[in-house]
């Protein structure tokens, strides 16, 4: 196998040091989640506690909260090997369920 050996240079990232876990946050993206790692199912699936979330100001609204369409976030669907980007809104959690009741 090709192992790159330092995929975040060739990327054009720098990593700086979590001041909350032990991992690197990367400089360059707009928003970092960091988490405690909890455990590991015996599925592969990992586990985690989200301990802290920044972000720039670049990517939140007017109340201070991330706005999906200035993050434009990239999501990897791992059955077509694909990436994707955010749709349009579609409905509100909790208040859209109550018009059906």
């Amino acid at each position: 196998a090709n192992v790159e050996p330092d995929k975040f240079r060739k990327a054009g990232f720098n990593a700086i040091k979590s001041e909350f876990v032990n991992a690197p946050i990367i400089k360059e993206l707009p928003v970092a989640v960091e988490c405690k790692l909890i455990k590991f199912n015996e599925d592969g699936i990992c586990i985690g506690e989200i301990i802290n979330v920044c972000a720039d100001e670049s990517v939140l609204n007017e109340n201070g909260k991330i706005d999906t369409k200035k993050l434009n976030p990239i999501i990897f669907d791992g059955a077509t090997y694909d990436y994707w980007t955010f749709g349009e809104k579609v409905g509100k959690a909790f208040s859209d369920g109550k018009m059906i009741k």
